[in-house]
C-alpha cells in the first residue's frame, strides 16, 4: 500500500511542477537558515571535554566578603596567590592545577631570528593527566618537578616545528625570557572550545591553542608576569608594584580546576572549602560566613555565560524564519490539496477511509520534505562557509559540517514538513464525497 501512495504522490508533484519546486525551496530555505546557526550554536554550547565534565570543578571562595561581591552575589571567579597556594598545599583533590595566563618570549635557536612571542599557561603538572591532554612526545612533568621548580616546558606541536622542525624534541633546551627551559613534553594540537580551564582570561574562545606550559611554582620563580585579566575590590589595590605586590594582594587573577571521581568527594571538598575559608576567619582574614562555590565544568560555563548573545540572537532569527516558512508550506500544501477535492470524493465514494486519505497525503508531505532536506543541505553548507560575513570570525570557524548535522538537516526537514502537512491533510480527508460526485 505504501508503494501505491509513493506512486500517487510522485504523479500528483509531477503534475505541478512550479508548485513543488516552490514547497521545496521553501522548506529548504527554512532548514538552511536554522541548521547554519544551529552549527553555531552547538559548537559554542557543547561540552568541551565529555568524557570528564562531570568531574571536573572550578571552586571559587569568597575572599572579598559581601560588600564586594559581584551584583548577583557571586564571590570572585578566581583566586588570589595566597588561597590558590593554600589549596595546592592541603592537595584534597584527586588532581588540582592552580592556572595564570603567560606571555613569554622564546628565542628560536636561529640566531639570526627575531623572538617569537607565545601564549601559554603556569600549571601543575597534574593538569596533563586532570585534563586528558595528548601528547606527541613525552609527557607532562612530574610532582618532584613541582616540588623543586625545575625548569621544564611543555610545548606545543606548532613550536615545535617551529624551533625544532617538528622532530623529537624532548631533552632538548628552549630559551624563555632569558631562562632556559628543558622540554619534557610536546603536546598534538590541543584547543578546546570553549577554552573550559580558563575562561576569565580567554574569553573562552579563540586562539590556535596554548603554546607552551611552565610549572606554576617555576614560573612564579622566575617573575614571569600574569598576562590575564586581575581583579580587585574597591580600594584595595596592590600596596607594592609588580607581579610581588600583585602575589599579595588580595586580588584575584589565578584559574583552579580539580577532579574530583564520586559525589562523596564533592561533598567532602566541598566541606573543605568552607572549613577552610572558617579557617581564615578565625585567622582574622576574613569577616564574615563562608559562602563558596564548587561547580562542575558545565555550570561553571553555563554561570560564565559563555555562550554569545549573538549566537542566541541568530538561532532565534533563524527558527522564526523557518516557521514562516513553514506557515507558508501549510497555505500552498491546503491550496494543493483542497484543489483534488474532486479526486479525494471519488476515492472516498470507492470506500476509502479518512485515514487512507490522510496517510496518502501524508506520504506527499514526506516527499516534500524530503526534497527540501536535500536542498536544505545545500543551503547549510553555503551558509557555513558564509557565516563569518555576520558573526565574529573566532565563532564562524568553530562551525562544523558534520555526519551529525547532515542527519539533523534532514529529520528537521521532513519532521517539519510532515507536522506542517497535517492540518492540510486533515482537511482534505474531511471533503464530503456525495457533495462533491453531485457537484462533478
Amino acid at each position: 500500500m505504501l508503494g501505491y501512495y509513493l506512486s500517487l504522490a510522485i504523479r500528483s508533484l509531477r503534475r505541478s511542477p512550479g508548485l513543488t519546486a516552490l514547497m521545496v525551496l521553501t522548506i529548504g530555505f527554512g532548514v538552511g537558515a536554522c541548521m547554519t546557526t544551529w552549527s553555531v550554536f552547538r559548537a559554542v554550547s557543547g561540552d568541551p571535554i565529555p568524557a570528564k565534565s562531570s568531574k571536573l570543578f572550578v571552586p571559587q571562595i569568597d575572599t572579598w566578603g559581601p560588600a564586594d561581591r559581584s551584583a548577583d552575589g557571586e564571590p570572585p571567579d578566581t583566586l588570589d596567590y595566597t588561597d590558590a597556594l593554600a589549596l595546592m598545599r592541603d592537595h584534597r583533590a584527586t588532581w588540582q592545577s592552580a592556572i595564570y595566563l603567560v606571555a613569554p618570549a622564546v628565542l628560536p635557536t636561529d640566531a639570526s631570528r627575531t623572538p617569537i612571542p607565545l601564549s601559554g599557561f603556569a600549571v601543575s603538572g597534574e593538569f596533563f593527566p586532570m585534563l586528558d591532554v595528548p601528547f606527541e612526545y613525552g609527557s607532562g612533568w612530574s610532582q618532584t618537578d613541582d616540588a623543586r621548580n625545575a625548569p621544564v616546558a611543555v610545548i606545543s606541536a606548532a613550536l615545535n616545528r617551529k624551533l625544532f622542525g617538528g622532530a623529537d624534541s624532548v631533552g632538548r633546551t628552549i630559551s624563555m625570557d632569558g631562562h632556559d627551559y628543558r622540554v619534557v613534553g610536546v603536546m598534538k594540537y590541543w584547543n578546546p572550545q570553549p577554552i573550559f580551564f580558563d575562561v576569565v582570561d580567554t574569553g573562552a574562545f579563540g586562539g590556535d591553542g596554548p603554546d607552551v606550559f611552565l610549572p606554576f611554582g617555576t614560573a612564579i620563580a622566575a617573575d614571569m608576569q600574569n598576562a590575564g585579566s586581575i581583579n580587585c575590590p574597591k580600594g584595595r589595590t596592590p600596596s607594592a608594584p609588580g607581579f610581588a605586590g600583585l602575589r599579595r594582594s588580595v586580588c584575584v587573577w589565578i584559574s583552579y580546576m580539580v577532579e574530583l571521581d564520586d559525589a562523596a568527594a564533592v561533598r567532602r571538598y566541598r566541606a573543605y572549602l568552607d572549613g577552610y575559608a572558617r579557617e581564615q576567619r578565625q585567622l582574622g582574614r576574613f569577616d564574615w560566613a563562608p559562602d563558596n562555590r564548587l561547580r562542575d565544568i558545565m555550570a561553571f560555563l553555563d554561570h560564565e555565560h559563555v555562550v554569545p548573545g549573538d549566537t542566541r540572537v541568530s538561532m532565534l532569527v533563524a527558527i522564526g524564519l523557518l516557521v514562516v516558512c513553514l506557515v507558508n508550506t501549510v497555505g500552498l500544501l491546503l491550496a494543493r490539496f483542497l484543489r483534488r477535492s474532486g479526486e479525494i470524493g471519488v476515492r472516498r465514494a470507492l470506500g476509502a477511509s479518512r485515514m487512507t486519505i490522510v496517510v496518502q497525503f501524508l506520504v506527499e508531505a514526506f516527499l516534500i520534505g524530503a526534497g527540501g532536506g536535500l536542498l536544505g543541505l545545500l543551503f547549510t553548507g553555503i551558509g557555513v562557509l558564509g557565516v563569518g560575513q555576520v558573526l565574529p570570525i573566532y565563532l564562524a570557524g568553530l562551525a562544523r559540517v558534520d555526519a551529525a548535522l547532515l542527519l539533523e538537516s534532514m529529520s528537521l526537514a521532513v519532521t517539519a514538513t510532515l507536522l506542517a502537512g497535517c492540518y492540510p491533510a486533515l482537511r482534505a480527508a474531511c471533503v464530503a464525497p456525495a457533495w462533491q460526485l453531485k457537484s462533478q
